[in-house]
């Protein structure tokens, strides 16, 4: 991809990112009209600002704005997860709740929940819990998957569904041992859940989604070469194994602080950076700040449709990208079938 058509599509995303938020700001039981919301950001600085009401200031600034950026920074991380384990996989199904990073993440943030620390501090640690149950659960799916160096795509699959299992019976357990309230939160937030949000949170969730990145994207040129086989890229130089282990600890990273923040949302990180690869090519430059735009988006675009669908009912945002990703999932899984069919 030439430079100018890269700066062309990434300005593309960028244009349809501020679309989006604009959008999810204005929209919901209470319509609140571009011209107010102009004047709520920028009122002060604009000669002729445009009214606007106390009611509708607060609408926009302390429960759309904040949600809006989670559900856009959770979509990244997620997309960003799912680029990664597709690249060093080189399977188009991998993403983190396909292979059990988000069950383990989401054990770990329930297991905080259940150890008392989901309260007071437990802002800074939950998502440390949430990072060592992903890690702990891409760690088990890659050490059950490997053959010979090598992860076929049903082997993949299938340690993800066994970790994914556990993990969920796991929830489960200690679903069993919490008190009345904490478990009507905790099932809550099972389902994906950008309700209850602050800026406190979204700033942990930004700030490992930036360490995430850094660490992916220093590699993207080790993963252009692993594209074409592990004994290729050593022979050109690249360690596979360090290269798939440092993915590993940033999709990890990355998946438990946005689970630690949402809940479990499924799909993001398989259907975004796939279909990012089909309109932009295999290239990771291009797929990883693609993927990060677009999973932002996706997701925004998705929680629009969550809080508003069935107005003034609010419909877990987790449910609507699973209703998008299951068939999604189910046509990738036999175009693959068929590929690899005699």
């Amino acid at each position: 991809m030439t430079p100018t058509r890269l700066l062309t599509v990434m300005g593309i995303l960028t244009a349809g990112l501020v679309g989006s938020i604009v959008l999810a700001l204005s929209v919901g039981t209470v319509q609140v009209g571009l011209g107010e919301i102009v004047g709520i950001f920028f009122g002060k600085l604009l000669p002729n600002p445009v009214s606007w009401t106390e009611t509708h200031e607060t609408i926009v600034l302390s429960l759309r704005l904040p949600r809006t950026l989670l559900a856009g920074i959770v979509g990244s991380a997620l997309a960003l997860a799912g680029a990664g384990f597709q690249a060093i996989s080189r399977n188009p199904l991998a993403d983190p709740y396909v292979l059990g990073v988000s069950s383990g993440a989401a054990f770990g943030v329930v297991l905080g929940v259940l150890t008392g620390l989901g309260a007071g501090a437990g802002i800074l640690f939950l998502p440390l819990f949430g990072f060592v149950g992903a890690l702990v659960a891409a760690v088990v799916v890659y050490g059950i998957a490997s053959i010979d160096g090598r992860l076929p795509v049903h082997t993949l699959l299938l340690a993800g569904v066994v970790v994914s299992l556990f993990f969920s019976s796991a929830i489960m357990l200690a679903s069993a041992l919490m008190q009345a309230e904490e478990l009507q939160g905790v099932v809550f937030y099972l389902m994906g859940n950008l309700r209850v949000v602050s800026y406190p949170t979204i700033g942990i969730v930004v700030g490992c989604l930036l360490i995430g990145t850094a660490l992916i994207y220093a590699q993207v040129l080790p993963l252009n070469l692993l594209s074409a086989g592990e004994e290729a890229a050593a022979q050109l130089g690249v360690e596979p194994e360090r290269v798939k282990r440092i993915i590993f600890v940033a999709c990890s990273l990355v998946t438990g602080a946005a689970v630690s923040a949402s809940g479990s949302i499924a799909f993001v990180g398989l259907m975004v950076p796939h279909a990012v690869r089909l309109c932009l090519g295999p290239d990771n430059r291009v797929v990883i700040p693609a993927s990060l735009l677009a999973g932002a988006i996706f997701l925004i675009l998705a929680d629009i449709v969550a809080r508003t669908v069935v107005a003034p009912t609010e419909i877990p945002v987790g449910a609507i990208t699973a209703f998008l990703g299951a068939p999604f999932f189910a046509y990738l899984l036999r175009s693959r079938y068929r590929s690899v069919s005699p």
